[in-house]
């Protein structure tokens, strides 16, 4: 179908993490202003309702006009299932373009089958590069690049990424649509914050905020020992430390347990944002987290070797700490808060999902959806 044609022009957007619902929540809306008719297809590339449910809950976002149900599995086999499953929902939609988020299972999934449909992509958080490609998030990220028509870049350094590549038709840099999320949903967030911290018999400034999550971590035996053991100091150093356990952790965090260690489910956006913006110090291998932490004023650890978003180390206000438990502990530590503050629009004003939609709806030829 020509996009540029159609009367009322259909996006589908291809999610399935806890992150891309963050990601898609000002979006959604912003899409819907601009006269834009959107479904979503929820993968269940992150399955358990703790990490799925409540947010769609909590962050307002539209009911999935699909759930797919893929659940957990290897990357091949979880993605295969996941282009399969996609393909036979655009062929039954039609949709005028598809738009993904990020550098997930289902972003690739959604971005190949789109491409093979000849139906334009659109990605969100393009650009992006660790340079480390023993990672599964930089091949989706890189492979989702390459077939996108619509390249959303966050930040200038995303851009010149692309260049690189010789991407350059198509790319736009919009700023960060996580800054977004922040800025609408903080006055949900913030009341109750000082309660939040409390509930978790936690003070504000004076307890580290961990999460961790990445296969490179969690599946590497020697990784995980150093995280666990940088963790285990911080605790021993007389920082109180929150640790809320990812389902790819499951049980094997229960040893660090204690009294200046707490463990606890996965948490809400909201509870997680409260908690954040007290923390005395982020230690964490999230992406989302560390530009959070610094939306917040709050220092970061990060227990990686590297990051894409390299202009908060540049800042200042993240360090990469790889899974060296010294590191670690002597980086926390250290740790000044608040955080240096960022470079004025280093992701933008909190406009990004208005602007996105603004191009999306240009690039479908300005009509808009009954």
């Amino acid at each position: 179908m020509n996009p540029a044609s159609s009367p009322h022009p259909l996006v589908a957007t291809v999610l399935g993490a806890r992150p891309q619902f963050v990601k898609a929540a000002p979006v959604c809306t912003a899409l819907r202003r601009a006269g834009l008719a959107e479904r979503l297809v929820h993968t269940g590339q992150h399955y358990d309702a703790a990490m799925s449910d409540v947010f769609f809950q909590a962050l307002g976002l539209p009911e999935p006009a699909v759930h797919l149900g893929i659940g957990s599995a290897t990357h091949g086999a979880q993605t295969g299932r996941m282009l399969e499953a996609v393909e036979r929902v655009l062929l039954d939609w039609h949709p005028d373009l598809v738009l993904v988020y990020g550098d997930t299972n289902s972003t690739l999934a959604g971005a190949l089958a789109s491409a093979k449909l000849h139906i334009p992509v659109a990605h969100i958080e393009a650009g992006l590069r660790s340079f480390n490609q023993h990672m599964p998030e930089e091949i989706n990220r890189v492979l989702t690049d390459h077939v996108a028509r619509l390249l959303f870049a966050p930040t200038a350094v995303a851009v010149a990424n692309l260049a690189r590549e010789g991407i350059t038709e198509g790319v736009v840099r919009t700023g960060d649509v996580m800054l977004d999320a922040v800025l609408r949903f903080r006055s949900a967030f913030a009341p109750a914050s000082a309660d939040v911290v409390a509930r978790h018999g936690l003070v504000p400034r004076g307890y580290a905020l961990v999460t961790i999550h990445r296969a490179e971590n969690t599946d590497d035996p020697e990784r995980w020992n150093g995280i666990l053991e940088g963790v285990r100091r911080l605790g021993a150093d007389g920082l109180a430390v929150l640790w809320p356990v990812h389902p790819r952790v499951g049980e094997r965090a229960q040893a660090l347990a204690s009294a200046s260690i707490r463990l606890s489910p996965p948490l809400s956006y909201f509870d997680t944002q409260a908690l954040l913006m007290h923390a005395r110090v982020v230690v964490t291998d999230s992406g989302g987290l560390q530009k959070e932490a610094a939306f917040h004023g709050v220092p970061c650890v990060t227990v990686r070797d590297e990051t894409e978003w390299v202009e908060l180390v540049e800042a200042g206000v993240n360090v990469l700490a790889g899974a060296d438990p010294a590191r670690i502990a002597y980086a926390a530590r250290e740790a000044a808060w608040p955080a240096a503050g960022l470079p004025p629009d280093l992701y933008g004003r909190g406009d990004t999902a208005g602007a996105i939609a603004e191009h999306l709806r240009a690039f479908l030829g300005g009509a808009t959806a009954t």
